[in-house]
């Protein structure tokens, strides 16, 4: 969530381009210490300054070509709908315009969403993309622009976003009224759940909710946003299997698990993420001793050092000897919780993928040391560009 992860867009491209350059490197260089290369101030200065340039390529082509709409379709350069019709990125980019100390644009941006962004569509929009998206985006917006602090302060500023934030999060709370109190994966932004609305979500979808609907809760005085994200955390917590492990998919209505392959990445990440985090945002132990619990269960049964694997969650078996991309936020994870041996071992494995390709395809098949077949794609994640950032932050090491 924004509120929690300022770093946005900006940390993650300045990883971005660290690993990448280390990848090119790499191929030529020594692999002694001796001859590893710190980057200089000066070329850290020139990587703030390509970031810099990158952000406002993207930023500046959605606004001359796509705005209002959802996102910029890069090779028609038209404009389109995509998730909502909330503007969405114009929400994504607002921290990051903050960061790069943009008070003009950043101010503009507040103001136009504050008169013109409306929820009240005939939409079925994806309650975890909404939420951490919209919802999250909204909030730290909400707290840059009002907190004089933060040199980013709005004038006239009344607290527009947050109320627009309220509005879309009681739009979003029919999700959450099944028999096991995890909600439903879509809602109708003006009608609710629609008839015939899947029955299962993934375990993501149901627990990556208590940042943004947390924050929601304690800025608007209003409790029914962090009980229904607690519950929903809850609910799937207890349907852990006696290995303390949980499944990647649920039917909302039965509690029975649709889909028993254990994980860090794929349907499943951000649930332990969020938990860590919610414990660290918020002081709330109980986000706390479920984190350590389901931390401890994973490095016991999925971990298969330095890699991750997908397992049964009843009996531990491997049922998919997989790297894929999502899995690589997990090293940053440890860092801040201070498991740090064990994540540079994951990350040396992951960013040898990285240096094999360039990239981290979708998955990567570890028991054939080969790319998956019809997951060789990679969507521009930021996972492992995080947790070479944290490990950085950490350590300073190099690579």
């Amino acid at each position: 969530m924004r509120v929690v992860h300022v770093v946005a867009l900006v940390v993650y491209a300045v990883a971005a381009c660290h690993v990448a350059r280390a990848a090119r490197r790499s191929v030529y260089a020594d692999s002694s210490s001796s001859n590893v290369h710190f980057v200089s101030p000066d070329e850290a200065r020139e990587l703030r300054e390509e970031v810099r340039a990158m952000f406002y390529h993207g930023y500046n082509g959605y606004m001359r070509h796509a705005f209002p709409l959802d996102e910029l379709r890069p090779r028609s350069c038209k404009g389109e709908d995509s998730l909502g019709g909330y503007t969405l990125t114009l929400i994504d980019s607002l921290d990051s315009l903050a960061l790069l100390g943009n008070k003009t644009e950043f101010a503009s941006a507040v103001r136009w969403l504050s008169s013109h962004l409306n929820f009240d569509k005939n939409k079925t929009v994806s309650l975890f993309e909404t939420n951490i998206r919209v919802m999250g985006g909204l909030l730290s917006a909400h707290l840059i622009a009002s907190d004089p602090a933060l040199g980013m302060q709005v004038p006239g500023y009344d607290n527009e976003l947050l109320r627009l934030a309220e509005d879309l999060g009681r739009r979003l709370l029919p999700a959450f009224d099944t028999p096991t109190g995890i909600p439903f994966g879509s809602v109708n932004l003006r009608h609710g759940v629609l008839r015939g609305e899947s029955k299962v979500t993934a375990t993501a979808g149901g627990g990556t909710l208590a940042l943004e609907f947390g924050v929601l809760s304690r800025l608007t005085g209003d409790p029914v946003f962090e009980d229904v994200a607690r519950n929903a955390m809850r609910a799937l917590w207890a349907r852990r299997s006696s290995l303390g492990l949980l499944g990647a998919h649920i039917d909302i209505f039965t509690g029975e698990w649709t889909h028993k392959d254990a994980g860090v990445g794929t349907s499943i990440d951000s649930f332990y993420e969020y938990l860590i985090k919610a414990h660290i945002l918020f002081g709330d132990f109980e986000y706390l001793h479920i984190f350590q619990a389901a931390y401890d269960a994973v490095m016991t049964h999925i971990f298969h050092d330095p890699w991750y694997v997908e397992v049964n969650m009843d009996v531990a078996v491997v049922v998919w000897p997989l790297f894929n991309s999502l899995q690589a936020f997990w090293p940053g994870l440890q860092v801040m919780i201070g498991d740090i041996d064990r994540a540079a071992r994951s990350h040396r494995a992951f960013f040898s993928v990285w240096r094999r390709y360039g990239f981290t395809p979708e998955g990567f098949n570890l028991a054939q040391s080969a790319v998956q077949p019809g997951q060789s794609s990679y969507p521009l994640r930021p996972e492992l560009a995080e947790s070479t950032y944290w490990l950085y932050k950490a350590t300073r090491d190099p690579l």
